[in-house]
């Protein structure tokens, strides 16, 4: 039902709706887990997917079946480096690992949380900034209205569909002003540029 009421509410933008002539609506798989997929999302930061993959593949072999914080804590950072991890993403790693002790990365306490205490929340993890927490939000949690305004991809496939001249902050202020026609589906509109800018 959300479906279908999204790809109403985003046939009203005209080059969005241009957009989904060309590519359909389709949904991202979630994967629940948030620690995990912190994990994941630490490991795959500035890395092509084949990389990443290959990466991710290494490390949770090093843990058998799963990673757990206590487990990745007791571990030499040589040891989890040897997955090809370079040292400041084995800190990061840590410190989710460290955070996950410390403090509650349920799936039940963070569904919990509205959007921006989820960011505030997560975002006290060093080495877990905005982008990181947004892409949990979305691809983790399943949350229909966030967006990224930082992604590289979003960012040029905006600038691409809407013609925009301006630089810096100014382009930020045009890409937010956009996206409030989207809302409250604004993931949804991410979804289809993501799509839209790989197919292409």
């Amino acid at each position: 039902m959300a479906m279908k009421e999204a790809l109403q509410h985003l046939h009203q933008d005209h080059q969005l709706k241009l957009v989904l002539e060309e590519v359909p609506l389709r949904l991202p798989k979630q994967h629940p887990d948030v620690y995990f997929t912190l994990l994941r999302s630490i490991i795959e930061q500035q890395l092509s997917l084949k990389a990443a993959a290959t990466i991710w593949k290494r490390f949770l072999a090093l843990f058998g079946d799963y990673p757990y914080p206590n487990e990745i804590l007791a571990r030499e950072d040589e040891y989890l480096k040897s997955c090809g991890l370079s040292y400041q993403k084995v800190n990061y790693i840590k410190n989710i690992a460290h955070f996950a002790i410390n403090h509650d990365l349920s799936d039940d306490y963070i569904n919990n949380l509205n959007d921006h205490e989820v960011l505030k929340y997560l975002t006290q993890i060093k080495g877990v900034g905005r982008w990181t927490t947004e892409m949990i939000l979305m691809f983790s949690m399943g949350r229909q209205d966030v967006f990224p305004v930082d992604d590289l991809v979003i960012k040029k496939a905006m600038v691409s569909l809407y013609d925009l001249k301006s630089e810096k902050r100014a382009l930020i202020k045009e890409l937010e002003a956009i996206a409030e026609n989207w809302k409250p589906y604004r993931s949804y509109a991410c979804f289809i540029l993501w799509d839209w800018k790989d197919a292409k």
